[in-house]
């Protein structure tokens, strides 16, 4: 299928710009004084302008030069998303060189890897611990020259080996005592197709690859957003999400490409906070961060009980007929419109002021979000727009607009980009968003690129007029011993919206007789049942490996079959003594099941059920 691009559609692709360290400076030249990010400092927001941040990076690009970083040479962060890692990104572009991200939560072992494969010659420590990692495997890691330390001081037994944040800005300074062209004079060595990011997936199996992404994903994903007019200048981001990962990187193109604001700060459990703090006009989120709001509100709302239980849901049944005629394109009229005025002012807009109370609308990707979720929200009148895309095609490839948008679907084809469906129902892309390969690994280039250009992605899907639907992944979709197939992540995802108190839910069957699942209960959630179900202040372990637990999920489970066909409805279950997590390696840091993981850790847990 090919996209349909208007005319400024077309012309904004033909002339984007050179290369992102372009995008970024043409952006501190239109509005050098407006503000570019909020951060958090203390218990107060402040903010730094486009001009600002220039200055900053410009010394700390030279501070990179004068370490002898070349053109396309990797420059590695390992940091949780927060202003000082844009800033020594920023750091590595206006230098020519290709930045690698490192996941702060990523293992020694994982760590060294990427150093080594990627030939970094200098990382962006966060901390010590950051530190550690890189110092615990230094014989490994011949091309590693230099480490910078964002927070805290250098160890004396490192020698030159460590330095400061500081220490990198001052001998930026002192280059551009010398020739204060420096910077400038690496920036006008950069061309379209050279190495800009090197992305190592964070793999749900196998060891990570290098994505290589030149200048050129980027200035077509700024371009391409910017020409579906979706976003303007006026608009402020939240940003919380991993700038590891493409996902949040892409919001950083984006962001250079139009111009407005960015409120940054990766602490998860301060999304809900920050966002009614800072009022962002949108957010972009991985579908975990809205099931556990949604969770939250209803456990919420269920505890109270009473006339407040009963309100809630009778204004959610308004919202949900006026989210079903907005869904045509109609408003309500008559007694619908009063009756929805007056849940709106109850109910509705209490769950929208949780977000700031000024969210035009939120982007969900990374994973598969339940239709029925994105109807709840949009019932309280938050729109989600869902997109799809991954780290070999610079995250965007398609996106539900405020204006055209199908629940359930991942939206309508980017400008310029090109999808196919293949005969197993398999989604091919072709376009400017798609890598040029994966780095060091010809071979397995060649298997997901094709001799014509066309990129395998390994998801399943259809399109339904213009709009794309996901089915699964090619590979997580399973065959029982009874030779039906089952796709596992609607099962899940369905299951995660009808239970609240659910974290992560793993269906699991194939070659076997029957569909079992493993089940994890989150554990802010389950206090309060806890509490209302005589087993307030037990441990976690004993409170969900309880018969009253088991009970509670079996008639959520039971209410999740009467929807299935006979043979994907889940026929048992068991319920784990703690939660999966990133640090325990079962989530990836965009917070996807690592299926196969779990599993093979699992595996006697899951056997048990066969038995």
């Amino acid at each position: 299928m090919k996209p349909v691009a208007d005319g400024p559609q077309l012309a904004l692709l033909s002339s984007r710009k050179e290369h992102l360290a372009q995008m970024f400076l043409d952006r501190v030249a239109a509005q050098p004084h407006r503000e570019a990010f909020r951060y958090p400092a203390g218990e107060e927001w402040a903010s730094v302008s486009w001009q600002q941040t220039d200055e900053l990076v410009r010394r700390r690009a030279a501070g990179l030069i004068a370490l002898g970083v070349e053109p396309e040479q990797r420059v590695a962060v390992a940091a949780s998303t927060r202003l000082e890692w844009v800033q020594c990104y920023l750091a590595a572009v206006l230098a020519a060189a290709a930045t690698t991200t490192i996941y702060p939560t990523t293992m020694a072992a994982d760590v060294a890897y990427i150093v080594a494969d990627a030939e970094v010659r200098v990382v962006f420590a966060e901390d010590a611990g950051q530190v550690d990692k890189l110092r615990e495997h230094r014989s490994e890691l011949p091309s590693l020259q230099k480490v910078v330390l964002i927070d805290g001081s250098p160890e004396e037994r490192d020698g030159d080996w460590v330095i400061s944040l500081s220490a990198l800005d001052e001998l930026g300074a002192q280059l551009l005592e010398q020739n204060a062209a420096a910077v400038d004079e690496r920036i006008g060595q950069i061309r379209p197709e050279h190495l800009c990011t090197l992305v190592y997936t964070s793999g749900t199996t196998g060891r990570p690859k290098g994505v290589r992404l030149p200048h050129s994903v980027w200035t077509y994903e700024g371009a391409a957003v910017e020409g579906i007019r979706v976003l303007s200048p006026d608009d402020l981001q939240l940003l919380w999400l991993p700038l590891s990962h493409v996902f949040g990187q892409v919001l950083l193109a984006v962001q250079f490409q139009i111009g407005f604001a960015t409120a940054i700060d990766g602490r998860v459990d301060k999304i809900v906070a920050n966002a009614a703090a800072v009022q962002p006009t949108f957010m972009a989120a991985a579908p975990r961060v809205f099931e556990k709001a949604h969770g939250r509100i209803v456990t919420m709302m269920e505890a109270e009980g009473g006339v407040k239980a009963k309100l809630f849901h009778w204004a959610f049944g308004i919202g949900s007929q006026v989210s079903k005629l907005r869904q045509q394109g109609k408003e309500p009229s008559g007694v619908l419109a009063a009756q929805y005025a007056v849940a709106d002012k109850l109910v509705l807009s209490k769950i929208r002021d949780r977000f700031g109370g000024k969210i035009r609308f939120f982007v969900s990707g990374s994973a598969a979000l339940d239709k029925k979720l994105a109807e709840w929200f949009h019932a309280a009148g938050l729109l989600i727009l869902e997109g799809y895309g991954l780290s070999e095609t610079a995250a965007g490839s398609t996106l539900n607009r405020p204006d055209r948008y199908r629940l359930g679907s991942v939206g309508p084809v980017f400008p310029a980009a090109e999808f196919k469906i293949a005969e197993d129902g398999e989604i091919l892309i072709k376009g400017p968003g798609v890598m040029s390969g994966y780095h060091n690994l010809p071979e397995q280039t060649a298997e997901v690129i094709d001799a014509e250009g066309w990129f395998h992605t390994g998801d399943i899907g259809h399109f339904e007029d213009e709009f794309l639907f996901i089915t699964d992944r090619k590979k997580d979709l399973f065959k029982t011993s009874g030779g039906k197939y089952v796709a596992p992540q609607v099962i899940e995802g369905r299951f995660k919206m009808i239970c609240p108190y659910a974290s992560q839910f793993l269906v699991h069957g194939n070659q076997r007789n029957f569909v079992s699942a493993l089940v994890t209960l989150d554990p802010e959630a389950i206090e309060g049942w806890a509490q209302q179900n005589g087993l307030g202040g037990k441990p976690y372990a004993e409170i969900v490996t309880s018969d009253a637990a088991h009970a509670m999920v079996q008639g959520y489970v039971d209410e999740l079959n009467a929807g299935l066909n006979r043979w994907e409805t889940v026929k048992k279950f068991t319920i784990l003594e703690r939660d999966l997590t990133v640090e325990d390696g079962a989530l990836t840091p965009s917070l996807k099941l690592k299926r196969k993981h779990v599993e093979v850790t699992y595996g006697d847990v899951l056997d048990k059920m066969y038995e």
